[in-house]
């Protein structure tokens, strides 16, 4: 096809026709896949719950803090991720994470 042979109007209509029969088969890809999802479960043994109840996660554990701010306890840390900014202002100042250690 030559789209550059299309007039701007040609062009819109072709686009919205396309946008159209994107949905379609978005809408008919989706149902395929559901079908066969469904179809492979009941095959295991396994319901929708069975599957559903599975895949809501578990419960993230809270990581128990290891360093807390010398003069405001309700600030703690647990080591993981980028250091608070009352960490990296301490370590400035001379502390070490031992001194801050819980």
């Amino acid at each position: 096809m030559d789209l550059q042979a299309l007039s701007f109007v040609e062009l819109k209509d072709f686009l919205a026709q396309v946008q159209v029969e994107i949905g379609q088969r978005e809408k008919a890809e989706k149902a395929e896949a559901k079908s066969k999802i469904l179809e492979l479960a009941k095959a295991h043994g396994l319901s929708l719950d069975d599957l559903l109840k599975q895949t809501e996660g578990k419960a993230k554990k809270s990581v128990e803090a290891k360093y807390r701010h010398p003069a405001d306890a309700s600030q703690t840390w647990s080591g993981r991720g980028r250091k608070p900014l009352w960490v990296q202002e301490l370590l400035d100042q001379g502390k070490t994470l031992e001194e801050l250690a819980i």
